[in-house]
């Protein structure tokens, strides 16, 4: 079944503490991936951050909120037991428990309380509570969406530029992904007629012991499998092991699967992985601003 969402979480959450007993949160944790029998693939599910599992988040944030509105009590690093206000939670026998549930209880309004212009209206404020993203979930989202936004704006932008920037562009690329060699060296193979399909020659490491050819191709329709195998008659051509073809476009599944039957290694770049490659890379883009999100050092507050 599909991992549950953070404010799904809250009500089983609770109920895992009804007994009064204190529990570590580890093992609401594996009580709860039991209870929505979750296999230990939805388990290993990552944020986009790669820095948590979805399913840990969810739970993390479900406890803090049922912790911030007063229902369960911190005894000792992540350990918690049942409030008296969270036992008569429970009385109520409620079908669910989520953020809007949680305003009634004058701790958690505190909590959600910001001086956020954004957030200023009651409608913004509860749209927020109604998400079924937890809020780290929510920052990755939005940041999901504006990388996919510039990617597609720095793809128009090299579409309309002259077919030498583009390979530029790509030596460039390579360069800032640690690949040795330098401009100079990469470019003299730019442009050169007779190159039999060779766009440029960019050295693997910087002592130079091994050479990458490079093809690009700033084409809107996608890339076929004639292509690839040109590029492979290049390659054979020049004795070369390893190719990197770049397009702005995509390929084509026969291209694909013409990429792995050649004695070169081949490596294809279609346009969505290149501006990915460009954003990460620090290619053509500037950095606008910066957000951290910080956790609490544990070590720091460990007993003696």
């Amino acid at each position: 079944m599909p991992i549950p969402d953070y404010q799904t979480l809250m009500l089983p959450l609770l109920k895992t503490y009804a007994d009064g007993a204190v529990h570590s949160l580890n093992d609401a944790n594996f009580t709860l991936s039991k209870e929505f029998n979750l296999t230990d693939e939805e388990l290993r599910v990552l944020l986009p951050s790669g820095r948590q599992t979805t399913f840990r988040n969810r739970v993390g944030w479900a406890r803090t909120y049922l912790s911030k509105a007063g229902l369960l009590a911190t005894e000792k690093r992540g350990h918690f037991s049942i409030t008296e206000t969270g036992r008569k939670v429970l009385a109520q026998k409620l079908p669910r428990i989520d953020a809007r549930f949680l305003l009634q209880f004058p701790s958690f309004v505190a909590f959600k309380e910001t001086k956020s212009e954004n957030e200023s209206t009651e409608a913004a404020r509860l749209s927020l509570l109604e998400t079924k993203e937890s809020p780290e979930e929510q920052i990755e989202s939005a940041h999901t969406q504006l990388k996919q936004a510039l990617a597609g704006e720095l793809l128009t932008r090299i579409q309309s530029a002259a077919p030498d920037f583009f390979e530029r562009l790509v030596v460039e690329l390579l360069l800032k992904m640690g690949y040795g060699g330098s401009r100079q060296d990469a470019g003299r193979a730019i442009g050169r007629s007779g190159d039999g399909g060779i766009d440029g020659i960019i050295n693997e490491d910087r002592l130079g012991l091994d050479s990458i050819y490079l093809q690009a191709k700033r084409w809107e329709n996608p890339v076929g499998r004639p292509e690839i195998q040109k590029f492979a008659g290049a390659l054979a051509e020049h004795r070369a092991k390893k190719g990197v073809f770049i397009t702005t476009s995509s390929f084509t599944k026969e291209a694909l699967a013409s990429a792995t039957k050649h004695d070169a290694r081949i490596v294809l770049i279609d346009g969505e992985r290149l501006a990915t490659l460009m954003i990460d890379y620090g290619l053509g883009v500037t950095l606008e601003a910066t957000y951290e999100v910080k956790r609490i050092d544990s070590d720091y507050f460990a007993e003696e």
